[in-house]
């Protein structure tokens, strides 16, 4: 038996048609993962090479694992005569999963690009998206035609391959081989298909995920994953109760809630209903912190991302209209999104709610139902008017429903512009045609003589990028494949700038605050940490008559966008009462006795959480290993690895604390202002 040649030819012959369809496979899936690093080796960066020869090697066990799954039917095949003749029906299936892998190994080139992650849920969450919408994004933004020639002739030569390897294993004779043989050959077989589909010898669970990453490269770390596996599990976990996949409680629920309200509340704010809602409290701003201003734009800018911002340290003139700006006003230079897609940065700034794991798609989902104390319902309160100018449809991503929920009642979106410059076929108007029309809005609402607020959200700056053919600023070249998205950044910049131009000349100008914040970076040649910092740092700009007086240019205080409606509501008269997630940014110390902080976490099935403080940052896992790096954003970005360190125990706790103890809220539908929201 330990001897292949005894075995029976026809049995033989089948085990060795299903080994070199094994070996077929796993050539393919190291191709695709070489296909990944090339295409993506603007990433390579300063990374050595013994780096990714490990990644490669970890690749192969996960290649091994969705390998042995493949081949189950064949291995299966051996229970009976009949079906281990079926090599038509082998092939076809075979050809099959080919065909889906290659497929999926063809997407990941671009999707890797954009996000710095394997495939994922936001997969499906596209899927369920406007298919018009999402079919002319893939169209008008990437060489579709080019991409399925090359899927289609990959796998019609992975067929050619299977002929070949049929062809080679067929048995001389029709001859049946004997059951026990048969039996035993099949059970051999499963275990050590077993063994492979757990990927690991050791006792516990199979291999995951965080078995890849094992190298200091966080390209190398994703190199070593299989995309056609993180997708199914992102599929196992999309198709799931979204409650089931919030993190599991780490510990008593007072105790987190203690927490929170040690990290949330300040001097300024007093716990109310404490009974019944972790964190509502009632908001006094400090009478020297107020400055004399009866209306609030929020201007949303789309991948803003803060690494291309030259205020921020930049170079390359990108955003020359935002710099000059930023001295103007006050620039937070250590500030986060709390996820990275655009309907995260909106319920987080507006909203004032976490990015949450399980969460991650708020405003779609029924808990998005739920009235939060962000900006619309505090301000309506107030009898302040409203608009959100937008240039794509308010139907994606549920934005009308959520914020009409919310409390915004005027919206003005892709189809209510009269001859724009430029329309997109994908997402709608370029940003100056939404920046024009916002002035327009404002100096309505301004001739009212009522106070108001407005969202401001852009969008020429999202692939495949609507700006008009003859632009008004010079194209970046020499960046690669950034060439174009910093190309769209610069010309968002642009439209920026003339709308600021616009409303200096306004009579509302003189009385109104401006939030100018990103929505969200975009990944970069290099990663700082398994986060990606870069597809979170974003710029903070307050813009207000008095503001530099006050409170200076530049604020190091680290935070994120849930920060944004306290920090608005703390520059404006009265009391308050919310339930925000942040902190009024400009009303806390100075003297670097509260570094702040930011919870943030990514899109898609990734259940990673972190918390940035100070210098620092923490790195979790839903069920893996935490890190801790000190990091530096700026001209000359760094991180590096801290082994161990005393704050370390704290910070993992807050960042539970908090995860916790806002899931506890959001299910129970305790988030609000007020009680019975």
């Amino acid at each position: 038996m330990s001897d292949p040649r005894a075995l029976h030819p026809s049995l033989r012959k089948h085990l060795a048609f299903t080994l070199w369809s094994g070996i077929a496979f796993l050539c393919l899936f190291s191709l695709l993962r070489l296909s990944l690093f090339i295409y993506n080796r603007e990433l390579i960066g300063a990374t050595p090479a013994a780096a990714f020869f490990e990644a490669f090697g970890n690749g192969l066990r996960f290649d091994l694992r969705a390998t042995a799954w493949i081949l189950a039917p064949l291995l299966l095949a051996l229970s009976s005569v009949q079906t281990m003749s079926i090599r038509l029906a082998m092939r076809i299936w075979l050809t099959g999963c080919a065909a889906l892998v290659i497929l999926l190994g063809v997407i990941e080139l671009d999707f890797y690009r954009e996000f710095h992650q394997r495939l994922n849920n936001l997969v499906f969450q596209y899927m369920k998206e406007d298919p018009g919408t999402v079919m002319s994004m893939l169209w008008h933004g990437f060489p579709v035609l080019r991409l399925l020639l090359g899927w289609a002739v990959a796998a019609w030569v992975f067929y050619w391959v299977l002929a070949k390897i049929d062809q080679s294993t067929r048995p001389a004779s029709d001859s049946i081989p004997g059951g026990r043989l048969r039996v035993a050959t099949l059970l051999v077989c499963l275990v050590l298909a077993a063994l492979a589909v757990r990927g690991t010898l050791r006792h516990g669970p199979p291999m995951r995920w965080g078995d890849a990453f094992t190298t200091d490269s966080m390209f190398a770390n994703q190199l070593g994953l299989n995309g056609t596996l993180t997708l199914i599990d992102a599929a196992r976990v999309h198709f799931s109760d979204h409650r089931a996949n919030a993190w599991a409680l780490s510990m008593p629920a007072e105790k987190a809630q203690d927490i929170v309200r040690e990290m949330l509340l300040t001097p300024h704010d007093k716990l109310v209903d404490a009974d019944q809602a972790a964190a509502r409290r009632d908001f006094t701003p400090p009478g020297d912190k107020i400055l004399p201003v009866r209306n609030v734009v929020v201007i949303l800018l789309e991948s803003f991302a803060g690494h291309h911002v030259g205020a921020l340290g930049a170079e390359g003139e990108i955003t020359p209209y935002f710099d000059a700006l930023s001295k103007e006003g006050v620039l937070f230079t250590r500030f986060f999104s709390n996820g990275t897609h655009t309907h995260q940065g909106m319920f987080a700034t507006m909203a004032c709610f976490p990015n949450l794991p399980g969460f991650e798609y708020l405003m779609q989902m029924p808990e998005g139902g739920h009235r939060f104390s962000g900006l619309p319902q505090l301000l309506s309160t107030r009898h302040f008017e409203d608009v959100y100018v937008y240039n794509g449809d308010f139907a994606w991503d549920n934005q009308l429903g959520f914020f009409g929920n919310q409390g915004m009642t005027n919206f003005v979106g892709r189809h209510d512009f009269v001859n724009p410059v430029f329309t997109d076929p994908t997402w709608g108007v370029s940003d100056q045609d939404m920046f024009a029309r916002a002035t327009e809005e404002l100096d309505k609402l301004a001739a009212r003589g009522e106070p108001f607020y407005a969202l401001l959200q852009s969008l020429s700056n999202h692939t495949p990028y609507a700006m008009p053919e003859k632009l008004p600023v010079e194209r970046v070249t020499g960046r690669g494949s950034l060439d174009e998205h910093l190309t769209a950044m610069r010309y968002s910049d642009w439209a920026l700038g003339q709308f600021f131009e616009k409303a200096k000349a306004s009579s509302y100008y003189k009385n109104t605050l401006f939030v100018v914040v990103g929505d969200h970076g975009f990944g970069s040649g290099e990663q700082l940490t398994e986060m990606d910092l870069f597809r979170f740092n974003v710029p903070l700009l307050l813009i207000a008559p008095g503001i530099q007086e006050k409170f200076g240019q530049t604020r190091d205080t680290v935070g994120s966008q849930v920060d944004v409606v306290p920090t608005i509501m703390g520059r404006l008269k009265g009391q308050t009462r919310h339930q925000c997630w942040g902190r009024d940014l400009l009303s806390l110390p100075t003297d670097g006795s509260d570094a702040g902080f930011a919870i943030i976490k990514p899109s898609g099935s990734d259940q990673t959480a972190a918390i940035v403080s100070g210098g620092r940052i923490l790195v979790k896992p839903k069920e893996a290993k935490v890190r801790l790096y000190d990091y530096r954003l700026g001209h000359t970005p760094k991180v590096d690895l801290v082994e161990s360190a005393e704050d370390m125990p704290a910070l993992q706790e807050k960042l539970e604390a908090f995860i916790q103890t806002a899931t506890k809220s959001l299910m129970e539908n305790t988030a609000g202002a007020e009680s019975g929201q």
